[in-house]
């Protein structure tokens, strides 16, 4: 009689585990942070420890050549960066870089999204050569551009000799003024089918009733898109933008491919010289200072968005 009662106990303390166990996952509060918990341990490790790193690597004199982790000097990587002509030169080339190519970028994204909406015939097809330059390898696209703006071989100075625009070759890349507009043709050539699709994604969740309201009380064109399009698209293109003006910002791969940030330093962005200063010239800890100097406003950016959204 107690060895039947025993396997009794035996068999029901599994199912009063499973019970349990069940019970205790029905609960929100433990499900939620388990199914956070893998994407939170990738951000850790792939975004906030490095980032931390460079934060401490910035906060000392760390050499690669060096086999110790360097001295702590506080801000003082910072105070010599500010001193730097280098530097300073860098830094208005990075928001001449930045700003002017997101403004492109979003003028001819949006009326690329305006002219898709209105295309019916092999719409997918079109939609999907249109996004041929974002989907390219960066630096393979940045290669065939290298041969476009080629002092000797240039397409482009064989178009403009051709039509009798100029009466001789361009550097495209040899000169400073035409080095910055080469490189902010590449990147407003790549970031244009990412403004346009979203944008037209945000078009296409608008209602048409609202248009057909609108034509019924005879408004045209471009009172219907600045009346119903634009209101309607600001939180879309809020996010884009603010997207954007982080990956432009951080843009290494066509200039390094096209200038080396040359010539005479002309289209060094953030990302260029902090490559030259930590991995070149062995200097880590003023490496990680220049990447993080653009840090304060991005991040400052990205909030006023986030509330502008919040208030929409």
């Amino acid at each position: 009689m107690a060895l039947s009662i025993a396997k009794t106990d035996s068999i029901r303390k599994p199912e009063g585990l499973r019970t349990r166990l069940s019970t205790w996952l029905d609960r929100e509060s433990v499900v939620g942070p388990l199914m956070v918990a893998p994407a939170a341990l990738m951000l850790v490790i792939l975004i906030a420890y490095p980032f931390g790193v460079a934060i401490y690597l910035s906060l000392t004199n760390r050499l690669i050549a060096r086999a110790d982790t360097g001295v702590f000097i506080g801000l003082q990587n910072y105070v010599n960066l500010l001193g730097d002509s280098i530097f300073r030169r860098t830094a208005l080339n990075t928001f001449n870089f930045a700003l002017t190519a997101v403004f492109f970028k979003l003028i001819f994204g949006m009326l690329m999204a305006l002219v898709l909406d209105e295309v019916k015939f092999l719409k997918n097809l079109l939609r999907g050569v249109m996004l041929l330059p974002w989907i390219v390898p960066t630096s393979l696209s940045a290669l065939g551009w290298l041969w476009m703006f080629d002092s000797e071989f240039s397409i482009f100075n064989k178009i403009l000799l051709g039509t009798g625009l100029i009466d001789q070759k361009i550097i495209w890349l040899g000169m400073p003024a035409t080095a910055m507009f080469s490189v902010q043709l590449v990147n407003i050539w790549r970031g244009i089918p990412f403004f346009g699709i979203s944008l037209l994604a945000g078009m296409q969740s608008i209602p048409q009733d609202l248009y057909e309201a609108a034509e019924i009380d005879g408004a045209n064109g471009w009172q219907k898109f600045w009346r119903i399009t634009m209101p309607l698209l600001m939180p879309v293109t809020a996010v884009v933008t603010l997207f954007s003006i982080v990956q432009t910002f951080a843009d290494f791969q066509i200039v390094y491919v096209l200038t080396r940030g040359g010539p005479v330093n002309s289209t060094h962005l953030f990302a260029t010289l902090t490559h030259q200063t930590a991995i070149v010239a062995g200097k880590l800890g003023e490496g990680a200072a220049i990447s993080l100097f653009i840090f304060p406003v991005l991040a400052v950016a990205a909030i006023l968005q986030l509330r502008y959204l919040q208030r929409q």
